[in-house]
């Protein structure tokens, strides 16, 4: 029986896995993003999530009033998210891994059933033998 709980637990970490797979796909895929606008007075960075982390305004840009900051900070910021965005984009199909997940877990538990009643039927013949011989 110590066969089937090796199975078991192997069974148990493999589901693990995958359910985190699935809970963040991405996670140690994507890096952080940073890009330079405004001759390097303006930069902006992407996190690994996605979303805005940081933002520097170098003090020498703001003589050029607040319509010139945004108007690169804008830039800066689209610049970065098409960056990110062909970091992670891919032409391939993205697996559904909840769907793989649970077709795993049906089959993985089929193929217990199937064992311990294989496993009864052996011991069955054995017993027989055993009576027998």
């Amino acid at each position: 029986m110590a066969e089937a709980d090796e199975y078991a637990q192997r069974r148990a970490e493999a589901r693990a896995a995958l359910a985190k797979a699935t809970a963040a796909p991405e996670e140690g895929q994507a890096v952080p993003v940073t890009v330079e606008a405004a001759k390097g007075h303006i930069r902006v960075t992407l996190g690994v999530d996605g979303r805005v982390s940081e933002i520097n305004v170098d003090p020498k840009a703001l003589k050029e009033g607040t319509d010139y900051i945004a108007e690169h900070v804008l830039a800066a910021l689209n610049e970065a998210l098409d960056k990110r965005a062909t970091m992670v984009s891919t032409d391939e199909r993205v697996p559904n891994l909840e769907s793989i997940n649970e077709s795993l877990a049906a089959v993985q538990d089929a193929g217990v059933r199937q064992l311990q009643a294989m496993s009864a039927s052996i011991s069955q013949v054995m017993g027989k033998l055993n009576r027998d011989g």
